[in-house]
């Protein structure tokens, strides 16, 4: 659940900082994307969802611009994204205690993703949540499993517990 809203500006000073700390230019649509996912604090938001809120700013970006952005800000490691339910892709900021997205070993990432199927929810999950089940589809198969990028699905907590 998000907090209360911080000031515009605050958001846009702390995406700075994390722009100039991952050695990337500081640009307005960079700042007014990695504002809107810092927004969502720690919720994961879809492309769609962060262009809207770049669209409301005074500063909005075309939409070319704000995917391209997303990209880039995922292949620099400041973003993560994960692949859920309908073709969507989420996006949120990587863990600055976990080192950057291209540090992240794929079969061990630093957490995993489930996307409730009744409400849409997201919900970080333990890297270890899946035990040795990478090891055992290497062996079995020779596929190297990569779980960091897709949400496992089924129920959260609140629709599991409703009849």
């Amino acid at each position: 659940m998000a907090s209360p809203a911080a000031p515009p500006g605050a958001l846009d000073e702390r995406a700075e900082a994390l722009l100039r700390a991952a050695g990337q230019r500081v640009t307005k649509p960079r700042v007014a994307v990695l504002a809107s996912v810092l927004a969502a604090d720690g919720d994961h938001l879809s492309a769609e969802e962060i262009l809207s809120q770049v669209a409301a700013r005074s500063d909005g970006a075309h939409r070319a611009t704000v995917y391209r952005t997303l990209d880039g800000l995922a292949d620099a490691g400041v973003l993560l994204h994960v692949h859920l339910d309908r073709g969507l892709t989420a996006y949120h900021l990587v863990d600055p205690h976990a080192g950057s997205a291209a540090d992240h070993d794929h079969e061990h990432p630093a957490h995993l993703h489930a996307q409730c199927v009744s409400c849409g929810r997201v919900v970080d999950l333990p890297s270890d949540v899946l035990g040795d089940t990478a090891d055992r589809v290497r062996r079995a198969s020779g596929f190297a499993l990569d779980a960091s990028h897709v949400a496992l699905s089924g129920r959260c907590a609140d629709c599991a517990a409703q009849p």
